[in-house]
């Protein structure tokens, strides 16, 4: 009896257990292990690289988030990648971006995917506190007018860059916006090769045994290394867990052009550099000369860089801690 009364307990918790990989006619794929439902006032900082308290995951499970879209035609690609596999993922969009491409915004929320917010513009310094506020509130909004509906929207959060300071978690307290850090990383901003990315992001969570990830779906090797990613993790008996927020997700109409029917004339190869020796182990090797010779005979479309503003040149305070600290520390 108490065993029954504990799972109950552990469903509630945790949000609604599928039965399994929901994938019709993909009885190989990857899939969604189950849904956990993030209630208004659960949480407020999220992931242990940053935060002491991090999604209540059991071993093995893995949370994908993906930061700075929507961006064509490198977005559209991660979303053609994820439902190959049956795959649900967490995207913090810049507002910016939002605007610029509605349609590839519409795209991911009817994919199934849940929405988030990463600002307004993205910026890599460190905000007034007016401007923290200003930077959340724009994002919001934009990411909304893309979408058409607020209630299409989580209350989800993610600081640019993980620059993060007390006074930018405090804009974000005040509008009961749930802050994500991440559990890991696999450092693909880095002008590194989609073998070297696949490493870090496997290596790391084998190692964590568990986690939120953050990658980017604006990144060509990301693009590139995602579908070994994801047929590693089925491999190595991981198990893929979609959060989603409280309450009815809203039914919105299909876009009438999706971003990834914008033509491009000028396409080009995004080789990857040759695995390194010291990489980890020979099976770790071995993905990694997969992923570079995929990589050589991959094609696509020129990097779109996402709008963002003038950067200045600003002195870091002690008190944020930005993404190139935290990598040395995996």
């Amino acid at each position: 009896m108490k065993r029954i009364l504990f799972g109950v307990a552990f469903a509630l918790v945790c949000g609604a257990a599928a039965a399994g990989p929901m994938c019709p006619g993909k009885p190989d794929a990857l899939g969604v292990s189950r849904e956990l439902v993030v209630g208004a006032g659960e949480y407020f900082r999220l992931g242990k690289m940053q935060y002491r308290q991090t999604l209540p995951l059991a071993d093995r499970e893995v949370v994908l988030t993906f930061d700075d879209g929507p961006l064509p035609h490198y977005s559209d690609r991660v979303l053609d990648i994820l439902a190959a596999q049956c795959v649900k993922a967490t995207f913090f969009l810049v507002g910016r971006q939002a605007r610029i491409n509605p349609a590839a915004v519409r795209r991911i929320y009817n994919a199934g995917h849940t929405i988030g917010t990463h600002s307004q513009n993205h910026p890599l310094r460190t905000m007034s506190e007016p401007r923290a506020g200003r930077e959340i509130d724009d994002g919001i909004e934009s990411v909304i007018a893309a979408l058409g509906d607020a209630k299409a929207l989580a209350p989800f959060f993610r600081v640019p860059g993980l620059l993060r300071t007390p006074h930018i978690e405090a804009q974000a307290k005040a509008r009961e916006l749930v802050v994500w850090s991440a559990d890991t990383l696999a450092d693909d901003w880095r002008k590194i090769g989609a073998e070297q990315v696949l490493h870090l992001a496997l290596s790391r969570l084998e190692r964590k045994g568990r986690g939120v990830l953050l990658l980017h779906d604006i990144q060509p090797r990301t693009v590139l290394m995602l579908p070994t990613l994801l047929s590693e993790l089925k491999r190595r008996g991981f198990k893929i867990v979609h959060v989603v927020p409280e309450g009815e997700r809203p039914v919105l109409p299909q876009p009438t052009m999706m971003a990834s029917a914008v033509k491009e004339a000028w396409p080009r190869v995004i080789a990857s550099s040759a695995p390194r020796a010291a990489m980890g182990s020979s099976a770790d090797a071995e993905i990694a000369t997969a992923a570079a010779r995929a990589a050589l005979s991959e094609v696509l479309p020129p990097p779109m860089r996402p709008v963002r503003p003038v950067r200045r040149a600003a002195a870091k305070p002690r008190h944020v801690i930005a993404m190139h600290d935290l990598h040395t520390a995996q």
